[in-house]
């Protein structure tokens, strides 16, 4: 049997055994390798360790580097390792939350490439968007207070995985705590690399907005997360979900029937809520000087029960 075969799989195999070796990379341990954790050494002079000074008196082990600060423009490296291996968890505190979160940007370099499969800013990464908070529970996504973010979504990577953090704001980012947990071991032929993409468009410029496109080769679309800023008080959820795919042209093979239908509602958005496969955590309202309402929705629609399959192209709108 493949040792990666059920990995990831959640409670339905979780009382197999694999063949594998669970990693775990932080600030404390940057490398991820075995016994190497909690290894620095306490040094109130040193710049990089900032914390420190509140714990060195009890010597190494103690809470010597507990995150990351990157400056502004500054990109810091979270993870860098070889593989073969699959990310099964990320764990992440960003102290730009709330202020310049959006400005903060996760990209997933896999096995080499040079431009990353991911490359979401932080606050749209986890499902929320808007540079706002939200909790989030899903099964693959969850959001807790007052800042601490999660995903599940499986990564695997065959050689190599780097995982970076750019803080493109013109404000410094004091706190970048984090964990990526993995398990070490082959990945099957089978297995699709992990790929998001972000998207910001006007729907007064452009109808209609484009979700994605370009996309070449065999896959599976497993979900949507849209933060909406709906600038009138008006109803703004007509537009159609479509999926072109395998060569479609003027007309898609799967057309929904309205946007509050795709995220799996009905009659609008009535309430926030937050569901395993899809949610409307956020609903932010603000008004202008003359009164006029405007919301800023998040909106998320995992297809984890039902993914969407194409062979050679596709293209959502």
């Amino acid at each position: 049997m493949n040792p990666f075969e059920n990995l990831s799989m959640g409670l339905g195999s979780l009382h197999l055994m694999q063949d594998a070796e669970t990693r775990s990379i932080s600030a404390e341990n940057p490398t991820g390798e075995k016994g190497k954790g909690a290894t620095a050494v306490p040094n109130v002079d040193d710049p990089d360790l900032p914390h420190c000074r509140h714990t060195a008196h009890l010597g190494p082990k103690w809470k010597t580097r507990p995150f990351l600060q990157a400056k502004a423009g500054e990109t810091v490296t979270l993870m860098d390792v070889d593989g073969p291996g699959t990310i099964q968890h990320l764990w992440l505190v960003n102290g730009g939350w709330g202020t310049h979160g959006r400005s903060n940007v996760l990209r997933f370099y896999w096995d080499g490439e040079e431009t990353p499969s991911v490359e979401v800013p932080v606050t749209e990464f986890f499902a929320v968007g808007h540079d706002l908070y939200a909790d989030v529970t899903s099964i693959p996504v969850v959001v807790n207070k007052a800042s601490a973010l999660n995903c599940y979504w499986p990564m695997p990577f065959r050689k190599h995985c780097r995982v970076t953090l750019t803080n493109e704001s013109e404000h410094d980012n004091g706190l970048i705590a984090y964990q990526i947990t993995y398990a070490l071991g082959s990945v099957p032929d089978s297995a699709a690399c992990f790929h998001a993409q972000y998207r910001r468009q006007s729907g007064a410029d452009a109808n209609p907005i484009v979700i994605v496109d370009g996309v070449k080769g065999r896959g599976q679309y497993v979900g949507t997360f849209a933060a909406v800023s709906q600038t009138v008080d008006k109803w703004f959820g007509e537009g159609e979900i479509m999926f072109y795919m395998d060569g479609d042209d003027a007309y898609p093979t799967i057309c929904g029937t309205g946007t509050e239908d795709y995220f799996l509602c009905s009659y609008g958005f009535p309430e926030t809520h937050c569901n395993p496969y899809s949610g409307v955590p956020l609903r932010h309202n603000t008004s202008d000087a003359s009164g006029n309402r405007a919301t800023k929705w998040g909106l998320y629609r995992w297809h984890i029960p039902d993914p969407i399959h194409f062979k050679s192209d596709l293209k959502v709108t």
